[in-house]
């Protein structure tokens, strides 16, 4: 059983109160155990008026959108996707194309960037940069040493130059959680 988030469509305007509806209809269907969060995310935005005067404005960062973490088994419970399904003002799941076909979830990756954005999840520091020395840890070339020659932060994805085919440094497209940091050696 894992947690996954799905995207629900609602009315726009709407998102607050399908909010709403969802965690109460959770409580009283006794959902607690499959329904975990249900987000409407926000952004402050800077505005500048007619007058040119500026000030700070919350908005929805997906408008007609909500998020929905719910537990699911081999695939989404029947009971919950249909309540779901079901509140008033939702017009469907996203990835879904109706007639009882169970909606996809939204890749984890994703939903952590817009949950980083919104500051329900830190952002891993991350203590590597262009020069380094790593040790790969996972994956086909585990135990590789390289050199690191770009990063990007954004996505989370280094870029390790390793040396294979008779000593040729080779680049290598890894996720930052495979890679680990060599200790520096001084050379003194």
């Amino acid at each position: 059983m894992s947690k996954r988030w799905y995207v629900v469509q609602t009315y726009s305007g709407y998102e607050n109160s399908v909010k709403d509806d969802i965690e109460s209809r959770k409580e009283s269907m006794g959902l607690q155990n499959k329904i975990y969060q249900v987000l409407v995310p926000e952004e402050q935005v800077e505005v500048v008026d007619k007058k040119n005067k500026k000030s700070i404005k919350v908005q929805k960062m997906f408008p007609g959108y909500i998020f929905v973490e719910m537990e699911i088994e081999k695939e989404m419970d029947d009971n919950t996707w249909f309540v779901i399904r079901n509140t008033p003002k939702v017009t469907g799941f996203l990835g879904s194309s109706g007639h009882g076909t169970k909606p996809v979830p939204i890749p984890q990756d994703e939903m952590n960037r817009i949950l980083q954005k919104i500051g329900q999840l830190e952002v891993a520091k991350f203590d590597i940069h262009e020069g380094d020395s790593v040790e790969i840890t996972q994956g086909p070339w585990t135990g590789q040493i390289g050199a690191v020659s770009s990063i990007n932060e954004e996505k989370e994805i280094i870029v390790v130059m390793i040396s294979m085919f008779g000593g040729r440094a080779t680049p290598n497209e890894l996720k930052f959680d495979q890679v680990r940091k060599l200790p520096q050696i001084d050379k003194a």
